[in-house]
């Protein structure tokens, strides 16, 4: 089992920045990527960007060069730095783990708000 709390969402004007962290407790050795995904209502759940453990990234296009995700693999915990914030960017923001061995996402967090607003 894999536990993850997200922390750090809040309101934020346009052009702000804001961290979000997620730190992973349990079978920690078990996990091969972890990601950042954000829902808003009414829509499906989108990934915003993910690591390996061996540091490899991928990005949704619409946050590249705006956000970076990083992995301190000694605290067990996943970042995702958010510059130029937009107000599209409002949304659920939710930490997400996969095992080795499996085809997705197959543990998540519960969530932390973003809000973008002047």
């Amino acid at each position: 089992q894999v536990q993850l709390v997200e922390s750090g969402g809040g309101l934020v004007q346009p052009g702000g920045s804001l961290t979000l962290s997620c730190a992973a407790s349990g079978s920690i050795s078990s996990i091969y990527t972890m990601a950042w995904y954000r829902q808003t209502p009414g829509t499906q759940r989108e990934l915003v960007a993910e690591i390996t453990g061996g540091g490899n990234t991928n990005y949704a296009n619409d946050v590249k060069g705006r956000f970076t995700i990083s992995l301190d693999t000694a605290k067990n915990t996943v970042y995702l730095q958010m510059n130029s914030l937009k107000p599209e960017d409002t949304a659920d923001y939710y930490c997400a783990a996969q095992q080795i061995g499996e085809n997705s996402y197959n543990y998540w967090g519960r969530g932390t708000q973003v809000t973008v607003s002047s």
